[in-house]
């Protein structure tokens, strides 16, 4: 017998989010007003000090983001939250919509990280750091990006993904008084906080796209957001780091963010709850706690886990070195800034081209594809070096950021759709955290091999065998997405993945309790 779930509010306790929005609201304000008051020095705020009103500011913030975040978890009990648009609306227009905001919620996500690059050569003029100092940065912010991806995907398994996504946000606003920062420790807690929030949407966004598309376009739609959302996120980094920067130093790219953030939580409302998780969680009595590494998702994860690990030790690791390398050489012809314009803008036609081969085509073949034009732009590299011939040169380069543009535009996506509804955004979380593992281990590892004999072609070398491996590994024991697909009904496919969660045994569909889900938010993966 089916019986239908209460109704869900948008946010459950309005009040009490809205007054913690308005906390965090004026404990930034008052960061941007010292920010304000600092022009007379140059908008150098490191003399400044800490005083008993920014302490007091950033009290307010903590306490804010903790009030606005305990408001949006859904009591038990709920049902999925209702769409606020009107009932003449189509369920396409509704899908159409919710596409185009979490696309923005990634951009914004995407942004940053890409900002890091922008405000490190102002920061180390301001704070006097060596470069030895200055890479603390990027460390911590990428190891805040891991706890956050585990943090969060686990908690979008257990409070829902709509919740999960506004405390991200909520978390986002908070921390862009890193801009009023006076000192480099603050800015560094500050951005692993930050790196917390950016790593934590990352994966639930493609939980919940999974949940909301109906098959057939959606893994095109999901490889095409995941690539074009991260070169978006850099080219806006980059064009407010173009105009602001020289105007007012680089503080202000922090808070040119905040706009931005609180148009993300003012579109909350047309964000609702996946149906489909929240029939799931109508069964939590009787499914038992499944695990990434627990068959049959052992296989699974072991393959997911290889393929973004390589990609994070090539891409943190090697990409990170080689614009040095090919300036020292002075055979490459490129600019490191040059290398970041032009990987940017190859992601645009390479994810194209991977969403519509993930499509029509194998999503598996799809992944060794990228893999295998990986491999090879590096073994080029190692094979020419950077005393080789210039043409030659600068293809296996663009090819390497074709290869590795496609590979983290795929990753997310292939993860979402192939594991079951109650670990989808654990797993999201931990595919995610080991990509950006690569930021805290790879460039010293990298460091080590480029003093070896061989230098860059060594490190070419050595990061193209985790590669190759994690290609052949997809194409032996990856998964089909469309396989895992089923049946398109939504119900019954909900059915079919609680089954496979109960340890060998069936649960009567008869005898399961489920939410009707709302228009376009069916579980169809």
């Amino acid at each position: 017998m089916t019986v239908p779930a209460r109704p869900a509010a948008l946010i459950p306790r309005p009040l009490m989010f809205w007054t913690g929005v308005a906390l965090t609201c004026a404990g930034v304000a008052q960061h941007l007003w010292m920010f304000v008051e600092s022009a007379s020095m140059g908008f150098h705020m490191a003399m400044m000090g800490t005083s008993g009103v920014m302490w007091a500011a950033m009290a307010a913030i903590v306490v804010g983001v903790v009030i606005s975040g305990f408001a949006v978890v859904q009591p038990p009990g709920a049902g999925p939250a209702a769409a606020p648009a009107p009932a003449a609306r189509t369920a396409t227009a509704h899908r159409h919509r919710l596409i185009a905001i979490l696309s923005f919620a990634l951009m914004v996500d995407q942004m940053k990280p890409a900002t890091l690059a922008f405000i490190q050569p102002g920061m180390r003029t301001e704070f006097h750091l060596g470069a030895a100092e200055v890479a603390w940065l990027p460390t911590v912010a990428l190891s805040g990006t891991v706890v956050g991806s585990l943090v969060g995907g686990r908690a979008a398994d257990h409070i829902g993904r709509r919740a999960t996504i506004l405390i991200a946000s909520l978390l986002f606003l908070g921390t862009t008084v890193c801009g009023a920062m006076p000192t480099f420790g603050g800015i560094l807690v500050m951005c692993a906080l930050m790196g917390m929030a950016a790593g934590g949407m990352l994966p639930v966004v493609y939980a919940l796209m999974t949940e909301s598309l109906p098959p057939g376009r959606r893994a095109a739609i999901m490889v095409l957001q995941a690539g074009l959302t991260t070169t978006g996120g850099y080219m806006a980094a980059a064009g407010l780091a173009a105009v602001l920067v020289p105007l007012t130093g680089w503080r202000v790219l922090w808070f040119a963010q905040l706009p931005l953030v609180l148009v993300l939580i003012a579109l909350n409302r047309w964000i609702p709850e996946s149906a489909a998780f929240t029939a799931l969680r109508s069964q939590a009595g009787r499914v038992p706690a499944a695990t990434l590494f627990q068959r049959p998702q052992a296989a699974k994860t072991l393959v997911v886990s290889g393929y973004a690990l390589a990609w994070g030790l090539v891409y943190w690791g090697f990409i990170t070195f080689l614009p040095s390398q090919l300036e020292s050489s002075g055979r490459g012809g490129m600019s490191a800034a040059t290398l970041l314009f032009v990987s940017s803008l190859l992601s645009i036609p390479t994810c194209v081209v991977a969403a519509w081969l993930y499509m029509r085509w194998s999503a598996r073949g799809t992944m060794v594809l990228y893999a295998g034009l990986t491999v090879a732009a590096l073994l080029a590299l190692a094979a020419v070096g950077t005393d080789g011939s210039r043409p030659v040169l600068l293809t296996a380069v663009m090819l390497l950021f074709a290869g590795t543009a496609g590979v983290i535009a795929l990753i997310g996506p292939y993860t979402a759709e192939i594991y079951p509804l109650a670990i989808r955004g654990t797993a999201g979380g931990w595919a995610a955290a080991v990509g950006k593992s690569g930021g805290a281990f790879g460039p010293p590892l990298i460091a080590l091999v480029l003093s070896a004999p061989g230098g860059m072609r060594t490190a070419a070398v050595f990061v193209a065998l985790p590669m190759a491996v994690a290609g052949v590994a997809v194409a032996v024991r990856g998964s089909n997405p469309r396989a895992a697909a089923g049946h398109p009904g939504n119900t019954a496919r909900l059915n079919a993945e609680l089954d496979d969660l109960v340890r060998g045994e069936a649960v009567p569909a008869e005898k399961t309790t489920t939410a009707t889900p709302a228009p376009g938010t069916e579980d169809t993966a």
